[in-house]
């Protein structure tokens, strides 16, 4: 129970930093797009660039808090790659469906945003990007863990 119990906390924790991230990316998106009047499509990306630095460093010092033990740079590679697919995947589907239903951006963005964050962003940096992936280290806490128990039992 206490992992079901984990598991969820980390992914409330998960979208309050994604709602941040998120009213970043809108702030910004919506600033450049209505007051400076860059085309929607730059704008959306951009806003999306901007939410993205806030939600690396909100879920590497708070949300996902064994990556601390994780390289930085492994960390940011990592995370550069879900990045890109995550800031293609809102940008394209904004575009898409603003083009599609013909109304204003912001509407568009949020059901793409919704969707890309609970089935793209969450799934990938809770099992890549903050995560101990290195089969080395796997390989090495099992050793531990098998020696642990070996010298209880004796």
């Amino acid at each position: 129970m206490g992992k079901v119990k984990n598991e969820i906390w980390t992914f409330c924790k998960a979208q309050l930093s994604a709602q941040m991230a998120t009213l970043v990316d809108f702030v910004v998106s919506f600033l450049l797009a209505a007051v400076c009047g860059l085309w929607y499509v730059y704008a959306s990306f951009l806003g999306a660039l901007s939410g993205g630095v806030v939600n690396c460093v909100a879920n590497y010092r708070w949300v996902f808090s064994d990556a601390h033990d994780l390289k930085k740079r492994w960390v940011a590679l990592k995370y550069l790659l879900v990045w890109t697919g995550s800031i293609g995947l809102n940008t394209g589907g904004t575009y898409l469906l603003t083009e599609l239903s013909g109304s204003y951006f912001i509407f568009p963005k949020t059901v793409v945003a919704v969707a890309i964050a609970l089935l793209w962003n969450y799934p990938l940096q809770r099992m890549f990007v903050y995560r101990d992936n290195s089969l080395r280290r796997r390989i090495g806490k099992l050793k531990g863990k098998q020696s642990k128990t070996d010298t209880i039992e004796e």
